[in-house]
């Protein structure tokens, strides 16, 4: 079992990321996966949340900047993150919140928004 997280990086408030998580060895298109951050001297942040049928559901803090996504036939899921502000600076980690394999997650992708 395997998740690997890319896309993050340093972009000014206001810009835009797109993070992916690359998953494997696993059911893929029957798990939920989900993404959580850790900032410096806070604790780990669910985000977000995608689940087998497509739904989604957000954090209060993210909700109307950030789209979670999936696609089945590359499994992959994608966090779209606009209009960033400072305090959206975390690692961020995808996760399998379902099934055996709940809280397997990945190493992370740093995201740092400063001007």
């Amino acid at each position: 079992v395997q998740l690997v997280e890319s896309g993050g990086g340093l972009v000014q408030p206001g810009g835009s990321l797109r993070l992916s998580c690359a998953a494997s060895g696993f059911t893929f298109s029957s798990s939920a996966i989900g993404w959580a951050r850790l900032a410096p001297g806070k604790g780990l942040e669910w985000v977000s949340e995608i689940y087998r049928d497509g739904s989604t559901s957000y954090a209060d803090s993210v909700k109307g900047r950030f789209t979670i996504s999936r696609d089945n036939t590359k499994n992959t899921v994608y966090l779209q993150m606009n209009n960033l502000k400072p305090e959206d600076t975390a690692n961020y980690y995808c996760a399998i919140t379902s099934g055996v394999y709940n809280g397997r997650r990945g190493q992370g992708t740093q995201v740092t928004v400063s001007s």
